[in-house]
């Protein structure tokens, strides 16, 4: 039997298709159970939902990746070495010129677990921070650019002008048709945002019109990383729950039983054009 052209290039782009999430389960489930991974940080999954927050995300391991402030490296675990044979990682962390002995430790123990193992040997270093330090990446280059848990932090500690300079420079550094994957405590709208500055959560309302300002287009929103039993109301904010565990021993059942935070999780879109 003869195939026509337009036959064959639609069975090869299935075949691809499925490669490709093939390959994305795969080298995540690889990732996700590999030695590198502390039982702490793996016990942690339950609540961050990594493989289903990154596949509704759309990653695919071919892509160009920018993680904003991974901090410890927890999602830098999975990204690195799923993105290390056919894509690319961005590691934005704190700036080397920072002053804030907090960044200083973080980066130098970010910089010291890289260089550990080689399933991070190809991670590329960039900085960030809200108004100051932008190049996260190449302008035009990136598929994808994610900020797990940041925006609450830049809410509590930097003018508005600072944040939406922060979005300004997702925008610059994603490919037209990039995504902006973002998860964060989310406070309920009813809520004083004010009132509730110092809290660590933040009304979803405000992340995307932060996003829709600065030209993104919202995708979809998922209810993945949601916790009904979280009210976003306790004596020391969001930290009050696990991991920190801010009240110590003090009512510790209670707040394990009610686990990690309420969580947003949106997929963002530079436009085509």
């Amino acid at each position: 039997m003869k195939l026509s052209l337009k036959t064959l290039a639609l069975a090869t782009s299935v075949v691809l298709s499925g490669c490709a999430a093939t390959d994305f389960n795969s080298l995540l489930d690889k990732a996700s159970t590999a030695n590198y991974r502390s039982e702490q940080n793996k016990s942690r999954d339950i609540y961050r939902n990594p493989k289903e927050t990154l596949a509704f995300f759309g990653l695919e391991p071919t892509m160009t990746v920018v993680e904003i402030w991974p901090g410890g490296g927890w999602y830098t675990e999975l990204l690195a070495p799923t993105l290390k044979e056919n894509g690319a990682y961005y590691a934005a962390h704190f700036p080397s010129d920072s002053n804030v002995k907090y960044y200083q430790r973080s980066l130098s123990n970010f910089n010291a677990k890289i260089a550990k193992n080689e399933a991070f040997e190809a991670v590329r270093m960039s900085e960030f921070y809200p108004g100051t330090h932008h190049q996260i990446a190449p302008e035009n280059s990136a598929d994808m650019v994610l900020t797990f848990r940041n925006l609450h932090n830049w809410y509590m500690q930097q003018d508005q002008q600072g944040i939406e300079n922060a979005f300004k420079a997702f925008y610059t550094a994603l490919k037209p048709g990039g995504v902006l994957g973002i998860v964060d405590h989310r406070l309920p709208e009813e809520r004083d945002g004010a009132k509730a500055k110092r809290s660590g959560y933040v009304k979803q309302s405000w992340v995307v019109e932060l996003a829709q300002n600065a030209g993104f287009e919202l995708v979809a929103t998922s209810e993945i990383n949601a916790n009904p039993l979280d009210t976003a109301d306790h004596p020391k904010g969001v930290w009050t729950l696990p991991p920190r565990l801010a009240l110590g021993d003090n009512d510790m059942a209670k707040y394990n039983a009610i686990g990690e935070s309420d969580r947003m999780t949106l997929k963002f879109k530079k436009p085509e054009n």
